[in-house]
């Protein structure tokens, strides 16, 4: 089984994650954020993945190679300018069989696909859409569907309430016939969603509405919450030994009287000093945490240093090589780019 993934975007609200790395390989606890959808995908027997990549494109191929040690094979296509969501797909298009997955590059989850693509064959679709459930749909459009899981409708990001278990949204992950391709114009913008899906209603486009655990990695609180979903087993993952609220990398180095509250990632060789604290934050490899600091709900990325007695306040984010002076304060929301000295 093929699958596609969708991975061209900047990634610009997660900078600065993302000001040096591109997306698909920000390190997520332990590994590349990607490789937890490769991983997912071997284990529905996808065996063969096309990654459509666009800003930093040579520094995922160097990061994840031929896909060889995740268990299947890679391949790469790679955007000159922004195609949009499906515009990419005609890229692809000369590597894909007659069916296939496309998944969104930026979500982790564990949703049932092989009961999803049991539903395709079901209802001899065209293509076929996994559907979740969300309890504030306002930030997504939603999807309606009759009572055989066809698409009958998309409806705009709602501003009235909507009742419980009535908001599904799509959840970036499909099974396409290879047909569908025909549907979009190579070299252009192409909205999968504004111009693919809308022609298809009638046509063979149907939903899926599956349980398990979704989320969309596009912000640093939702970046942290997959960090913490992932150590605490909220997500069903490929996991390392010692997650059990904590993940603490190979070769740290933490003071004795440092206080490691819950949900924390340390990367490998972390330092924290003597009298820090830290909980519900991330720090990535390398990085310092300087005598007495306090960390509540930050990113701290790799390599960086936080000096002595500073207080991170919540939502913080520091790029990678990034320093903090000594004895400061860095106001919640701040974002520090990175090698940027306050």
């Amino acid at each position: 089984m093929q699958a596609v993934i969708l991975a061209g975007g900047a990634g610009t609200r997660l900078r600065p994650l993302t000001t040096r790395v591109a997306k698909p390989v920000v390190t997520l606890v332990d590994r590349p954020l990607i490789v937890y959808m490769l991983e997912w995908l071997r284990r529905h027997g996808v065996d063969e993945v096309i990654l459509c990549c666009g800003f930093g494109a040579d520094g995922v191929r160097a990061v994840l190679g031929d896909g060889s040690r995740y268990g299947l094979r890679l391949q790469y296509v790679e955007e000159s300018e922004p195609l949009g969501t499906a515009g990419p797909l005609a890229l692809a298009r000369e590597h894909l069989d007659s069916r296939f997955f496309v998944c969104n590059g930026d979500i982790l989850t564990d949703i049932d696909l092989d009961a999803q693509l049991a539903a395709h064959d079901r209802t001899h679709a065209r293509a076929t859409l996994a559907l979740v459930a969300v309890d504030d749909p306002s930030a997504y459009g939603l999807v309606g569907t009759g009572e055989d899981g066809a698409v009958t409708e998309f409806l705009e990001k709602p501003s009235e309430p909507i009742g419980a278990g009535e908001a599904w949204i799509s959840a970036g992950a499909y099974v396409l016939e290879r047909e569908v391709l025909d549907l979009v114009e190579a070299g252009h913008a192409v909205s999968i969603e504004r111009e693919i899906w809308p022609a298809l209603i009638g046509h063979g486009l149907y939903g899926h509405a599956t349980a398990g655990y979704w989320l969309d990695i596009g912000t640093p609180a939702r970046y942290l919450q997959a960090s913490f979903d992932i150590i605490t087993g909220a997500v069903e993952v490929e996991r390392s030994r010692g997650h059990d609220g904590s993940a603490i990398g190979e070769r740290c180095e933490i003071a004795p009287d440092a206080q490691l509250g819950e949900l924390v990632v340390l990367g490998e060789l972390v330092q924290v000093g003597p009298r820090a604290s830290i909980e519900r934050s991330v720090v990535l490899a390398g990085a310092q945490i300087g005598e007495g600091c306090v960390l509540r709900e930050s990113i701290v990325a790799e390599r960086a240093k936080i000096g002595a007695y500073t207080e991170l306040e919540e939502d913080v984010v520091v790029g990678q090589d990034a320093e903090i002076a000594a004895h400061s304060r860095v106001a919640a929301g701040t974002r520090v780019d990175p090698g940027a000295c306050l």
